[in-house]
């Protein structure tokens, strides 16, 4: 039987999908009670980064540990891939010694194609298409604090970047509306927009996208392999600071949510970044790491 990837949100049906965040919602329980399942004994997960990382290798590396299994960081300078070795011949022996590969990477193609030769179950960890297991946390955290996402409207700030990509899809398989206010220049991958237009709106203007909107979405304005363009994207993100103003427009219970690393004073205000009211940050982070303890016993068959 071929595995199943999590390449994109899309690669699990709705219910599938429902079933890995009733169980992560289980294992955060389970954590806190000091009672940590270790459903994935004996697993070994390889996670590839050629993207730095913090959150996205402890979540993985940590959760795993704590469902019995281990973990194996490796970055180009550690790996033949650094050297030149097909994508294709890597994912062949990697898929006969490991369980699960876990990669974060640049181009999307480049999971893609790994996942086209690999044995066992692929995750993005990150592309510069799509973050999927971030969208898993976010829904994680707003089912936690308002329940579920369908009817609501959310609102995405900023850049039309893999994150937007993500919650277009997202919007479609939770059944909320999307408006995603994003400067000229800056839109989100147009076959998705063309793809969901019956979910999305696109704006330029904040204000418009967040009237009314249940959660309210952002991210760096310069993502990891943009610091060139860090200066102009500043000047063209003008406008596009998520803070307590903006957030007034919003519905009256609206949350507040950004993946971080979070620039203080850029994309959103230090003062609405640590106001609890709103924003639930911490508790979206943390999610990461049960969220995907959960996606690796679906994708092991160890999710019951």
């Amino acid at each position: 039987m071929a595995p199943r990837h999590f390449l994109r949100l899309r690669d699990l049906e709705r219910d599938e999908l429902e079933r890995v965040l009733a169980r992560a919602a289980e294992l955060k329980g389970l954590r806190r009670a000091g009672r940590d399942p270790k459903s994935l004994a004996g697993k070994v997960l390889a996670m590839i980064f050629e993207k730095a990382s913090t959150r996205t290798r402890v979540s993985f590396e940590a959760g795993i540990s704590q469902l019995g299994g281990t973990a194996l960081f490796l970055s180009p300078a550690d790996t033949q891939l650094g050297r030149g070795e097909p994508i294709e011949d890597t994912a062949r022996v990697l898929s006969r010694m490991v369980d699960l590969v876990m990669i974060r990477t640049f181009g999307h193609e480049r999971l893609e194609r790994f996942a086209a030769h690999a044995g066992v179950p692929v995750i993005n960890g990150l592309s510069d298409s799509f973050h999927p297991c971030q969208l898993l946390a976010d829904i994680q955290t707003y089912l936690e604090h308002r329940g579920p996402l369908a009817g609501r409207v959310v609102a995405w700030v900023g850049d039309g970047n893999n994150m937007a990509n993500t919650y277009i899809e997202a919007a479609d398989l939770f059944d909320f509306q999307l408006r995603l206010a994003v400067p000229e220049g800056y839109e989100p991958d147009a076959e998705l927009l063309a793809r969901h237009a019956d979910r999305v709106v696109l704006t330029r203007s904040p204000a418009e996208a967040v009237a009314g909107a249940h959660l309210v979405v952002t991210d760096t304005w310069a993502s990891m392999g943009q610091e060139e363009e860090k200066a102009r994207r500043e000047r063209d993100f003008a406008g596009f600071r998520v803070d307590h103003e903006l957030m007034a427009r919003a519905a009256p219970d609206a949350l507040f949510m950004h993946c971080l690393p979070a620039y203080r004073g850029r994309e959103v205000t230090a003062e609405l970044l640590e106001d609890p009211r709103y924003s639930v940050v911490w508790d979206e982070a943390e999610n990461r790491l049960h969220a995907q303890k959960a996606l690796m016993e679906f994708l092991c068959g160890a999710l019951g």
